[in-house]
Parts: C-alpha cells; sequence; structure tokens
C-alpha cells in the first residue's frame, strides 16, 4: 500500500478525529528543522518507520512531534521539530501539550468508578441526576449512552462562526457547561437514544456535570483525586478557564488564510471543551496513563469491559450507516492485523492520541503540532506514526 492509499483508508475507517488540512507556506516546508532524537531497538523495521514519519519536521503539516511506543518488542521514544518557529530551537520531548478528546477517556473512567461504587447506575436515565438540566424531551437517555455516544443529543454550534478567524476572535471567551447543556436540549433530538451512534462532545460535557452532581465537587478536582494523583501524573493538569499551557512546552500553529499565514495559537482557552477535551498532558503521563487503564488499575472488574464494548450490530453510525466505533471513552480498529483500542484529540495547533492492543503488547502515544489541527482530513504527520507502530487496516 502506497502511503496516500494508507491515509485514504485510515482516515475514513479511523473514526478517531485526528485532523489536519492545507499546506503550510512554502518557508515553513522548506525550513530545516532539528533531526529526530530517538531512542529503540536498533535495526527493527518499526523503529526505521518511526524515524521517518517524524524525521521531516518541520514540514507542510507539523512543526513538532513527540512519540512514545512500547510493548513486547521493546521501547521507542521519538520528538522532532522545533520548539517555535521564531528560534528554531529542538522540541521539548517532555513539553505540555492540549490532549483534546483525549479527556474523554478521563471522563469515562471517573463515571465508570462511580458507577462501580454504586453511586450512578449505567442504565439509569440521566435525568434521575440531573432533573434541572435534562427535560422530558430527553428522559429517557440513560448514562451508558452518554459515555458510547448513542444518547441523541445534538451537536449544537456555539455561534463562535464558521471559519477558523471567527474562532480565533472568541479564543479567550469563557463557556458555560451547563448552559451548553440548556442550549442543546431546547432543540429535538438527532434520533430515538441508542438507535444510532452520532460522536460528539456534548454526551461528555452532561457527564462531566453528572459527576459534579453526584459527588458535590467540581469534575477536575473529581478526576485528579481518582486518576491523576493515583498515577502520579504529575504534568497533567486541567486549564479551567486559564487560556495558556504552564510549564515547558512546544508552541501550537494554525494556518489562516488563502495565503496560509501561519499564526501562534499556542494561547486559546479550552472552556468550550471542557469534560470532553481540556485536558494538558505529556507523552509521559499519557502512556502512564493508557498502560494503567488498559491493565486494570483505574476501572477494575467488569465495568472495564464497558471501554471495550461497542453498541449493538444494530447501531450504526449517525448519517452514515457505518458499524459503530466508539465504546464508552475508547474506539476501535484493526491496524496490522491487530485489534487496536485508542483515542484521539485536536485543539488548535496540537494533535494527540493513545492507542494500544488490549494486551499491551504494543502502545503508542504521540503529540504532534499540526498546522491545522481541526481540519477536515488526518494529518499526515500522526498517520504516518500510526501505520509505523501498528500497520496498516488489515485487508488493504
Amino acid at each position: 500500500m502506497n502511503a496516500r492509499t494508507s491515509r485514504t483508508v485510515i482516515a475514513a475507517a479511523l473514526l478517531l478525529g485526528i485532523a489536519a488540512g492545507p499546506a503550510a507556506p512554502p518557508a515553513l516546508a522548506a525550513a530545516a528543522g532539528p533531526a529526530a532524537r530517538q531512542s529503540s531497538p536498533v535495526g527493527t523495521p518499526e523503529a526505521e518507520a518511526l524515524r521517518a514519519a517524524i524525521g521531516g519536521l518541520p514540514s507542510d503539516d507539523a512543526t513538532a512531534a513527540l512519540v512514545r511506543v512500547s510493548g513486547t518488542g521493546g521501547v521507542w521514544r521519538g520528538s522532532a521539530g522545533v520548539h517555535d518557529l521564531a528560534s528554531g530551537r529542538p522540541a521539548d520531548p517532555a513539553g505540555r501539550f492540549r490532549a483534546g478528546s483525549v479527556t474523554k477517556v478521563f471522563t469515562a473512567a471517573v463515571v465508570l468508578q462511580l458507577a462501580g461504587e454504586g453511586r450512578i447506575g449505567l442504565d439509569r436515565p440521566v435525568r434521575n441526576y440531573l432533573p434541572d438540566l435534562i427535560p422530558e424531551t430527553y428522559g429517557k437517555v440513560t448514562v451508558r449512552q452518554l459515555l458510547n455516544h448513542t444518547s441523541g443529543l445534538p451537536s449544537v454550534d456555539p455561534g463562535n462562526g464558521d471559519t477558523v478567524e471567527d474562532w480565533y476572535a472568541h479564543r479567550f471567551d469563557v463557556t458555560d457547561p451547563a448552559e451548553v447543556v440548556r442550549e442543546t436540549t431546547a432543540h429535538r433530538p438527532d434520533f430515538v437514544p441508542g438507535t444510532q451512534q452520532h460522536y460528539a462532545n456534548i454526551g461528555y460535557t452532561v457527564a462531566g456535570l453528572l459527576i459534579e452532581r453526584v459527588t458535590g465537587d467540581t469534575y477536575a478536582s473529581q478526576v485528579s483525586r481518582r486518576v491523576l494523583e493515583p498515577l502520579r501524573l504529575k504534568d497533567t493538569y486541567f486549564p479551567g478557564t486559564d487560556p495558556s499551557i504552564r510549564g515547558r512546552h512546544n508552541h501550537g500553529y494554525q494556518i489562516f488564510g488563502t495565503e496560509g499565514e501561519l499564526r501562534d495559537v499556542t494561547v486559546w482557552g479550552a472552556s468550550d471543551a471542557w469534560a470532553a477535551g481540556d485536558l494538558i498532558s505529556t507523552t509521559a503521563d499519557l502512556e502512564r496513563f493508557t498502560r494503567a487503564l488498559f491493565g486494570g488499575q483505574v476501572v477494575r472488574g467488569p465495568l472495564l469491559e464497558e471501554m471495550f464494548t461497542l453498541p449493538g450490530a444494530s447501531v450504526r453510525e449517525y448519517g452514515t450507516g457505518k458499524p459503530a466505533a466508539y465504546s464508552a471513552g475508547l474506539s476501535v480498529m484493526t491496524l496490522g492485523g491487530r485489534e487496536v483500542w485508542g483515542k484521539t484529540g485536536g485543539r488548535w495547533g496540537y494533535n494527540t492520541a493513545v492507542a494500544a492492543t488490549r494486551d499491551l503488547s504494543r502502545t503508542l502515544v504521540y503529540s504532534v503540532n499540526a498546522t491545522d489541527a481541526k481540519g477536515l482530513d488526518m494529518n499526515a504527520t500522526a498517520l504516518d506514526i500510526v501505520v509505523a507502530a501498528f500497520g496498516a487496516p488489515s485487508g488493504r
């Protein structure tokens, strides 16, 4: 399979939300970035492919990449590109970044923990817990349906505009999650709950509010106490209304306009995503989290299976008819003949992914500083990393 075919196939099948877009200006594509820094089992085909995937940065689609691969075949660590375009100094391999929708895995894990404690029932209507926010129209939506995107809750345009310029103008706006839910539930459902699957942030916004109502504590505090602190994820945090990234981090850039202007978008609020996408982390922390999660150290017992169970075969993706691909917090596809579970995220300037085989024989975490992280197509560098780590989709 050639590189173009691989990108087309995975972008169509992965359903994990990695995105990129138009090429960056020629000046960026021609920039001489620092060589990738790696440590790996020498001579393995995977290591060579991973080197190639990030070796040309900065490029037209990304300014930096941080990658961690581990498992029974050994460990590979790589970083490439620049910390920022102005200085041109090498990307910081320990830098923090916006993890985007990888946040949903943490949210799902906490809801499942609360279910394990008997404080939440996965098959109970969400309205039982949030009667002031969930109207009768959505009275049959269950907690499980929030987590696996089968609730029928519609995605409502927040009103920030249609272009990246419009969104940029609103980058410091602060969003109230309860207001988002009220606005959403004022609209008709997309479909009868449990009959289709529509990936969106809204279910996880409601899940964050559910966590707060049940515990009497903030969402960020509960995730910190239940996940971040026990796993010693010291470089992971929730920014709240702060639009900056604290501590060490590599800058993110976004293409603007038809002339391909690159603008630094590192400082950009994420309150609009909240429990669905505001987490800030590092590749080391996300690798530790992934291994702990898959190993049963975060969600224990039968409830962990919720994260590896798709809705019934009759449930199809809303609007396309494709088979459902999302479970509670994760998604799945077959790569290199192996079933791979994971989640990606995209915030302006940053694409992120966590992925692993169920038995942890191979894990992958990456952060790619994509120049159009919210675009319609999968980022070329991110896609090359996925194929290098796991292989191409089976049967192609």
